[in-house]
This record gives structure tokens, C-alpha cells and sequence, in this order.
């Protein structure tokens, strides 16, 4: 019998992108998105055994927490736990100037990406290790129960596959790193 891993992205946080941000405004913008509320799931993913789905795992903050209760209800074991948090970022950047927001969030993980943006926050190599126990952790779960489910990021789930491959899982449905995608993986 094949076990199973479905990586799930939380729901699009109830904040507002639009506009040019200064550098403080951006850097408020993170602190905001970690502590944001979700918009509502119109639908789940008919990708996953809601049936046979009696613990998730997620991440502690509030946007994981809220869309995994959002998919699965209040009846599901939710096991919070820091090693599913999203890999830290700070804003970088001159202290003038009016960008897009996504300007200052894609130049400033660049540059953590490349170890120049790492003061006071986990480094790019921090977080793969961690990714790496967090693909540990699920593949256990997963090999003693037949099935492991977590509602994390984006950027961390990208990093859990990467290592669920390396140690021989399969990738059966990749969603990406869009709002409640679905990645599903699984091994004989």
C-alpha cells in the first residue's frame, strides 16, 4: 500500500498588495501578512481523502492555522508546530523610494538567497535543514499511518518536496505554490 503526503498551501491572507510601498511600509506589510486573517475557501480540492483525514499538521501562524481549520473543520487534530513556519524574510533596501510591494519582497529574498540579507533572521541554509526535518517528519507520519497532511507556505512546501524527492517520493500532483494548492506525493 502507497503512503501519502498532501502539501497545502494556506488561503490568500485579507491584506491589501496595491499601490507603491516606502520600505517601512513594506516591512509593516510582513509583519501584517503574518498575523493576517485568510479569505474564505469557496472550494476544497477534490485532490484530497477528506474522509480518511483525522490529523493535519500545520504551522503556527495564523494563516496556516485558519485555512487548515477553513479545509478540514473543527473535528481534525490540528498539530501546531514552528518547524512549518515560512522561511523567515525581512525587507532590504535604501530607506527612499516608492516600489511595488512585490519589488521589495523579490529583492530582498534574492539577496537572503544569496546570504546578504540574513542579520537577525534564519539563513537560507537554516531553512533548508529545517525543510529537511520538516520532510522527515511528514515522511514518518506518513510511512506509520499511510498518510500525513500539512497546511503550510509556499516557500517551505517547495523546499519539503525537494527533499521528499531526494529520499524517494513521488510527486503525483504538483499545485504549485498558489493559494490552497495541493501537492500530493506519495511512495511504495
Amino acid at each position: 500500500m502507497a503512503a501519502h503526503i498532501y502539501l497545502i498551501r494556506h488561503a490568500r491572507p485579507v491584506l491589501n498588495r496595491k499601490g507603491l510601498f516606502s520600505k517601512e511600509q513594506a516591512a509593516q506589510y510582513l509583519k501584517d501578512y503574518n498575523l493576517a486573517e485568510v479569505e474564505q475557501i469557496i472550494e476544497r480540492s477534490e485532490h484530497l481523502p477528506l474522509e480518511l483525514i483525522r490529523k493535519v499538521y500545520c504551522s503556527t501562524l495564523p494563516r496556516a492555522k485558519a485555512t487548515a481549520r477553513l479545509l478540514f473543520g473543527p473535528e481534525v487534530q490540528l498539530i501546531e508546530d514552528a518547524t512549518f513556519v515560512e522561511f523567515e524574510n525581512r525587507i532590504w533596501g535604501l530607506p527612499w523610494g516608492r516600489f511595488p510591494l512585490r519589488w521589495w519582497q523579490v529583492t530582498s529574498r534574492i539577496l537572503w538567497l544569496l546570504g546578504l540579507n540574513q542579520k537577525d533572521i534564519e539563513s537560507f541554509q537554516q531553512a533548508r535543514k529545517r525543510a529537511d526535518q520538516a520532510a522527515d517528519k511528514l515522511a514518518a507520519e506518513a510511512e506509520t499511518n499511510g498518510l500525513a497532511v500539512l497546511v503550510a507556505h509556499g516557500f517551505l512546501n517547495e523546499f519539503i518536496k525537494r527533499s521528499l524527492r531526494k529520499k524517494g517520493w513521488k510527486v503525483v500532483l504538483d499545485g504549485g505554490r498558489r493559494y490552497v494548492g495541493v501537492t500530493q506525493l506519495s511512495k511504495q
